[in-house]
This record gives structure tokens, sequence and C-alpha cells, in this order.
């Protein structure tokens, strides 16, 4: 799978942690940055990260900043994304099996590597869940999606 990736300077080396781990199990990852503990704006990094997952040049997103709800908010006002900050693997398999989220939203600042780890292991082999009232409900999110949201080209 193809993975985009984005950080700002607190999720720096967290992102290198997870993307040696998605390598190592395969996965092609496109690292958008940024390379460095400097300060800089997060949405430089996120916004064309998203748009790569929104464009379908890459399957899924990590985004890792200080605590991941500034990549949500980002990431989310494009069409076709739908990101999810998640502290715990608990929090990634319904983020998966709920709302088919595609981008995930980690805080470098609060969470250890050790969790961060296990999200994303979590978050990468949960299946979206296929009963009726789970596409039903993800259906409505694409339908507000589709609604209020500018398709990317």
């Amino acid at each position: 799978m193809k993975i985009a990736m984005a950080n700002d300077h607190a999720g720096t080396a967290l992102k290198n942690q997870i993307k040696k781990y998605l390598e190592e199990q395969g996965h092609e990852v496109k690292d958008f940055g940024t390379y460095d503990e400097e300060g800089c704006d997060l949405s430089d990094f996120v916004y064309p990260a998203a748009l790569a997952v929104a464009k379908g040049e890459c399957e899924r997103g990590i985004f890792v900043d200080g605590v991941g709800y500034g990549s949500a908010l980002i990431a989310n006002k494009i069409y076709g994304i739908y990101a999810a900050v998640c502290q715990d693997p608990f929090c990634a398999a319904l983020s998966r099996e709920h709302t088919d989220s595609n981008v995930l939203c980690i805080g470098g600042k609060i969470i250890g590597s050790a969790i961060a780890m296990e999200i994303v292991k979590t978050w990468m082999k949960t299946e979206p869940l296929t009963a009726e009232k789970y596409r039903r409900r993800v259906k409505k999110v694409a339908d507000i999606n589709d609604k209020h949201c500018v398709p990317v080209k």
C-alpha cells in the first residue's frame, strides 16, 4: 500500500519511526516532510499529503504533529479525506471499522512511540465493518462530503 506521511517539527522523530516500520512491512511511503525539528507550519506539509490521498496517488495517510488535531483539522478540509485522531489502538480500530478513515493523525507530544506503533499497526490492519448499518452511516458522511466539499482535481 502507498502511504502519504506528513508532520511538523513536533512529529518528526515519531514519523520517522512509523515510516521505518511501514517500509519494513513492505509499504511504499511518500514523505511530504518536514524532515527536521525546526519550527514550521503544519499546513505546508499536511495539505499536499492530504491532496495525494484525495487524488488517489496514495491509498492512506498518516500525519504526526504535536497532538494530532491540527493535522486532522487541515486534512478534513479536503474532499474525500476522512481523518481521525487516535490516541490508543481501540480508537484506531473503531476509526477504521465504523468510519472507514483514510487518514490517521497522531500527537507526537502526547503519545509515546510504543503506543503510537500499536495504533499504526491496528489502524493499518483493520478493515471497515460491512454490516448494513455501518455502510449506511459511512455513506451518510460521504453524502455530506459530496454536498459541501469541492472535488480535488
